[in-house]
């Protein structure tokens, strides 16, 4: 190991972010450079993006034409796929039964934009190219959003800041790129949930609970996050009990979080409840829906499985192997970040990280705390304190003999080496698991590569592939090509129409 060299000045968190935001918006400059190439070159394989039935609540008589129609008509023509549904949900609201199945934060999000910053677009573009722009605008100023809560929380995690950017930047360009550029709802969720991750992470759990809770009204596997709350629930209890010996504490702290995982599930709840109220009730029994009379009238899994088949082993059949095939570079990385991880902590996942080492316990996230309101530590950072004191006073020495910080850091912090392998990463390899489970047992498997999209884990785990100096560089390099590929593949198919994912 080389010497510390004095005047060696460390790079602040804020240059690293100002990386994660260039990288951010060049990637979203390079999605739209090449959407607007490929529109040109190619003719969409569906022509009907312009087509706009009036809505069927509110008819109204027609607007007079806009004094951009060929502007207009080109924002309209990138309104493919699922974004169609979006832009009608936010214009005439929710008019069919599968339509549902699109939570309302973006095309709520959408209608604000356009009736307030632009609306006075309206007469130069018209209405619907309106309500598309700021479809565009949200999801991409979310995604750039997205990313640097992404660094911040790779930052508290990895306790490595150079590995918590090579991870952001690859999250910036990660393979379903054109969906965080396109009228998706993938952008928000991906800020919600990673910018609460980070709120949690630093032990902000009010903040946390609202962020969790809004990424659950963007997408329904935003309730998903309860699991984190769960977890960090489990460990508080668990410590204010046996090593606190304080039942009472133990007590409190399952109830509160058993109210804060609730909590993240209202948004989702309430919106089925709003899909009842509008389908069900009022209706006699021989005009109710089949989902309206079942015990627990769900109406989103109604949705899936009657007018997508989405269901366990339901996309089992030969005919779907390009698909799966589709989907084998994203569930191959998530399979191989897991397995890694129980291989390299196997101590950890089988005791649910009830036994990481003292002074990893002690270093490590808010997830195995208490909140910062808590007046006594818990046992195991008392045990610690003074071997951790030990390791500041000898980083203060080195660095004022001129030495670099960073390197000294991981030199006395064994802690800071673990990265990728540390207990504070199991929470998010118990979710990424759940999470590839679902996708290749129960969903169309080909939407995998945007469902995992927005898993930190996967992020980290690629970045060791690229950068550690004990695995091939070869790895590296796949990784690159094959987010290249799918931006690239992306960009063409999706752009013009054509199945992707």
């Amino acid at each position: 190991m080389r010497e510390c060299q004095p005047h060696q000045k460390l790079p602040t968190i804020f240059s690293y972010q100002t990386k994660v935001l260039k990288s951010a918006i060049l990637s979203r400059l390079l999605l739209l450079i090449l959407i607007l190439l490929w529109r040109t070159l190619l003719t969409p394989y569906d022509t009907s993006a312009p087509l706009n039935p009036t809505c069927l609540n509110h008819p109204s008589s027609s607007p007079p034409p806009p004094l951009l129609p060929s502007l207009g008509s080109a924002i309209e023509n990138g309104v493919v796929w699922d974004s169609v549904y979006f832009l009608r949900i936010a214009q005439c609201g929710y008019e069919y039964e599968q339509s549902y199945a699109f939570l309302p934060l973006l095309p709520a999000c959408i209608f604000i934009l356009s009736r307030t910053v632009f609306a006075p677009l309206v007469s130069l573009i018209g209405d619907r190219a309106v309500l598309a722009l700021s479809g565009y605008v949200i999801c991409n100023v979310a995604f750039v959003l997205a990313a640097i809560y992404f660094y911040r929380l790779s930052a508290v995690v990895l306790k490595d800041p150079n590995a918590a950017l090579r991870a952001s930047v690859l999250f910036c360009f990660n393979p379903a790129s054109i969906f965080y550029s396109s009228i998706y709802s993938e952008s928000l969720y991906a800020l919600f949930s990673v910018g609460g991750l980070y709120y949690l992470e630093s032990r902000a759990n009010n903040t946390a609970l609202v962020w969790l809770a809004l990424s659950g009204f963007a997408r329904s596997n935003g309730v998903l996050n309860a699991g984190y709350y769960g977890f960090q629930t489990m460990h508080q209890a668990y410590d204010a009990a046996f090593m606190r010996k304080r039942a009472l504490l133990a007590l409190q702290i399952l109830l509160s979080g058993a109210l804060r995982c609730m909590c993240i599930f209202v948004p989702f709840i309430t919106f089925q409840t709003y899909g009842y109220h509008n389908i069900c009730l009022g209706r006699s029994s021989d005009e109710m829906r089949p989902w309206c009379k079942a015990r627990i009238p769900l109406l989103y899994n109604y949705i899936q499985s009657h007018y997508w088949g989405v269901g366990f082993l339901k996309y089992f059949q030969l005919k779907q192997l390009p698909n799966f095939l589709l989907a084998s570079p994203i569930l191959s990385l998530a399979v191989c970040s897991i397995i890694y991880y129980v291989k390299s902590r196997p101590e950890i996942v089988l005791s649910l990280g009830f036994q990481p080492s003292l002074e990893e316990k002690s270093s490590t996230v808010v997830i195995f705390s208490e909140d910062k309101s808590s007046n006594s530590p818990p046992i195991s950072e008392k045990y610690t304190s003074r071997r951790q004191e030990n390791h500041n006073i000898k980083l203060r020495k080195k660095m004022n003999q001129g030495g670099d910080p960073a390197e000294c850091r991981i030199d006395h912090g064994s802690v800071e080496k673990l990265g990728y392998t540390s207990a504070s990463i199991l929470p998010y390899i118990l979710h990424l698991s759940f999470m590839v489970a679902t996708a290749f047992f129960v969903m169309h498997v080909q939407v995998a590569t945007r469902f995992l999209s927005a898993s930190p884990s996967l992020y980290w785990f690629a970045s060791l592939l690229m950068y550690s100096p004990s695995i091939s560089k070869t790895c590296g390099y796949m990784i690159w090509a094959y987010c290249s590929a799918y931006i690239l593949l992306g960009s063409l198919l999706f752009s013009n129409f054509y199945p992707f994912t």
